[in-house]
């Protein structure tokens, strides 16, 4: 079965741009649609005492920031058609497969750091998680090296 729709986690990173360079132009080939999400940390400020307002103003901004960001991004960088831009607060890995069976999602094209060894085991890996935990299939882009010999070719 082909996808009809596509989910893109993006961190803003460049390995995310690259999932979602692949992910349109697997899009634009197949007729499918293209949903962003972007899925922002809620960090623990461990001092109650500064308030929720101070933390909510702060998340606020982040989140317009990350929105402006996320559309210029889906904007500029996507010839498929375009479905969901979105910025979601929370743990990726439950907001990614949260969105992805809200949004009927056959196919999450995410990137990958490709962390090893001990940051791997401290930071945990979220594609990891989503590709074992996904409703649906889960394809991983590394991010490509460009070599000399890429450059000489061009």
């Amino acid at each position: 079965m082909l996808p009809k729709n596509i989910l893109v986690p993006t961190d803003l990173s460049e390995e995310a741009d690259q999932a979602l360079a692949y992910a349109c132009e697997l899009a634009r080939q197949l007729g499918a649609r293209v949903h962003l999400v972007n899925v922002i940390g809620i960090p623990s400020l461990g001092v109650p005492e500064l308030g929720m307002a101070v933390g909510a103003t702060m998340m606020d901004q982040i989140v317009v920031d990350n929105q402006t960001a996320i559309d210029e991004l889906a904007r500029t960088k996507c010839t498929a058609e375009l479905g969901e831009v979105l910025v979601r607060s929370g743990d990726a890995r439950d907001v990614i497969n949260q969105t992805a069976e809200e949004l009927s999602i056959d196919l999450i094209v995410m990137g990958t750091h490709g962390r090893r060894g001990l940051s791997r085991a401290l930071l945990g890996s979220v594609a990891e998680t989503v590709v074992r935990t996904a409703p649906c299939a889960v394809l991983t882009v590394r991010l490509r090296e460009v070599h000399d010999s890429d450059r000489d070719a061009a």
